[in-house]
């Protein structure tokens, strides 16, 4: 629903009182008001009905309540049907300005628009009322999107491959972890003598590089240890 359906009932419309007054003659009385003005318009006296029940009759107003003007538009009602052409909101605009913009919301809606107030509107349906040129665009199908191809199940459980540790070859042919520190050992290198040469110990020597050195008396020319 895009206008108020605040449901009020200050005054029926001048058709439907005057077929109310004229009793069971009163159909041929109300047709000339109903069609005077076309198959998909409104006469300015049934708005002046629509604009008394729904605002009193006050085509300037603004309650905050969300809704604008004599016939209470709500904000995406008026720039749907054109309304920000005239201003930004109903109330500021201009009472044959805002009867022009419901004429295209009753053609468009039907009296539905008005649920309370629009039931004097001549010249439309109030069932099946069409959904504004907004709402049309929003329902319009979407392109179909491509779905994306899963990911390979078994590699998404693997674990990123480790590079291959570099190795060095002992005197005995043992292969051995050959380190990424900044001291590459010399021959006749011990860990005692490395320490000394760099203001430490041996023992955090072992212990910085216990990744790749057993035993702290075997290291081996070639393997590089980290000094801190």
């Amino acid at each position: 629903m895009l206008f108020s359906s605040k449901g009020k009932h200050r005054r029926p419309s001048k058709a439907v009182r005057v077929a109310t007054l004229a009793g069971v003659t009163g159909a041929a009385v109300a047709v000339p008001l109903m069609g005077a003005t076309g198959a998909s318009a409104a006469t300015a006296s049934e708005w002046d009905a629509v604009a008394q029940c729904e605002s009193g009759g006050n085509w300037s107003i603004n309650t905050g309540n969300g809704y604008y003007g004599g016939l209470q538009f709500s904000s995406s009602t008026w720039a749907a049907y054109g309304g920000t052409a005239y201003a930004s909101t109903a109330d500021q605009a201009s009472k044959a300005q805002q009867i022009s913009v419901a004429e295209k919301v009753l053609a468009s809606q039907g009296k539905g628009a008005w649920p309370s107030c629009g039931v004097g509107l001549s010249g439309a349906s109030t069932s099946n009322p069409a959904p504004a040129p907004a709402e049309q665009q929003q329902t319009q199908p979407q392109p179909e999107r491509k779905a994306e191809q899963p990911a390979n199940r078994s590699q998404e459980r693997q674990a990123p491959k480790a590079a291959p540790k570099k190795t060095v070859t002992t005197p005995t042919g043992k292969k051995v972890a050959k380190g990424d520190g900044e001291y590459k050992v010399k021959k006749g290198d011990s860990l005692s003598k490395i320490a000394e040469a760099h203001h430490t110990t041996w023992q955090k020597l072992f212990k910085l590089n216990d990744d790749i050195v057993q035993d702290a008396d075997l290291i081996y020319p070639g393997q590089q240890l980290h000094l801190k």
